[in-house]
């Protein structure tokens, strides 16, 4: 597997993490997606491409593939055209922002299944752009939620982060809006709303591999944050099987978890990455810590202080059950949030935030250069 065309890996992503490939409920996925117009949003992605990738062998009527990046939707349109030769889509430049867009986009279309991956989702740069986390993860996704419910769209399947799990970030907090919300807009719908859960993605675009790549073919030093800080991670592929399993068991209301294995060492991955390219850690490539990031946390969760999962009939994912929270609560913290954020005054948006998740506590700002990988 190769994160570019420009950076081949000498390894495959699995390596990594040597964890048995996830298998497919196919008979469950194909009577669920068959026949059914199906809109993925955030298409040009990593999650997004990977599931068009995914979709396209059960049988797709008409996929409508929407992201506001013209040129990676342009690859993807020649990649599935070459290499996958399916022709039954249409691709759409689009903000899920933009109200007027998206209802324009459900009219035509009258997708049957949403899968909602468009997000912003860098940690540190979303603690210094707070108003667009909300204009984009928390805004975008009620716009798309309420024209999917007024366009009786069958699924909603809502894509979410482990750094919505007790946040410490802006872009964690906004993350629990929308699954806060999407469980709320499911109270009160014939459209179907979930939301799976997962942590990092090994191979998606900013990844920490593709960082840490780089520096390994320029001689290191390869840079880690803390020698301390642990993540959980999944491949690329595995993460979008598990949402397509997930999205075709839900009956709405769910957030679905995936079981993810143990939690690694960024400095451990570091460590592989560097003796599966050939050469010695610390002796022929250094490591180098650096410091926290903002918002960054030395630990990720999977679960939340008040949740709690149970098993469902697939043994890589679980549901979360957690206290019930008060939906009107929910729907008038969405629109007290709405109307603040054209402000742009980080500091009150973060406020009401905070009031609105009490367990969002905030990291403490650490100055100093921002890395735009992810770990």
């Amino acid at each position: 597997m190769n994160i570019s065309p420009h950076n081949p890996l000498p390894f495959e992503i699995e390596d990594l993490i040597e964890r048995v490939p996830v298998a497919l409920d196919e008979a469950l996925i194909k009577q669920q997606v068959q026949n059914k117009t199906i809109l993925i949003t955030g298409a040009a992605g990593s999650i997004g491409s990977e599931m068009v990738r995914q979709l396209i062998p059960f049988e797709i009527r008409k996929m409508i593939l929407m992201d506001q990046a013209e040129t990676p939707l342009y690859e993807l349109e020649l990649e599935i055209q070459e290499d996958y030769r399916f022709q039954d889509f249409d691709s759409i430049i689009g903000d899920v922002s933009d109200k007027d867009r998206m209802e324009h986009v459900f009219k035509r279309f009258r997708p049957d299944i949403i899968y909602h991956a468009a997000a912003y989702k860098h940690v540190p740069i979303m603690e210094f752009n707070a108003g667009e986390a909300v204009r984009t993860n928390i805004l975008g996704t009620k716009i798309l939620a309420e024209a999917a419910e007024k366009n009786e769209v069958e699924k909603f399947i809502h894509i979410s982060s482990d750094k919505a799990v007790n946040p410490a970030n802006v872009m964690g907090a906004s993350k629990r809006m929308t699954e806060l919300y999407i469980q709320a807009k499911n109270g009160d719908s014939n459209t179907s709303f979930a939301t799976t859960r997962f942590g990092n993605v090994l191979g998606s675009n900013g990844s920490v591999v593709s960082r840490f790549m780089k520096q390994i073919a320029a001689g290191g030093p390869v840079t880690v944050t803390h020698p301390e800080v642990t993540r959980y991670f999944m491949t690329l592929s595995e993460a979008c099987q598990l949402v397509l399993e997930a999205g075709a068991m839900s009956r709405g209301g769910e957030i679905y978890l995936f079981d993810m294995g143990e939690p690694m060492k960024v400095a451990d991955l570091a460590r592989k990455m560097i003796r599966l390219s050939g050469k010695e850690p610390d002796k022929d490539i250094q490591l180098e810590f650096t410091h926290l990031r903002p918002g960054e946390k030395l630990q990720e969760e999977l679960l939340g202080d008040v949740e709690q999962s149970e098993s469902t009939a697939h043994s890589r994912i679980r549901i979360v059950r957690q206290l019930n929270h008060r939906h009107p609560d929910i729907l008038r913290g969405i629109a007290a949030i709405e109307r603040l954020y054209r402000s742009w005054d980080e500091d009150t948006i973060i406020k009401k935030m905070e009031k609105l998740i009490p367990e969002f506590k905030r990291q403490h700002m650490i100055s100093g250069g921002m890395d735009p990988s992810d770990h």
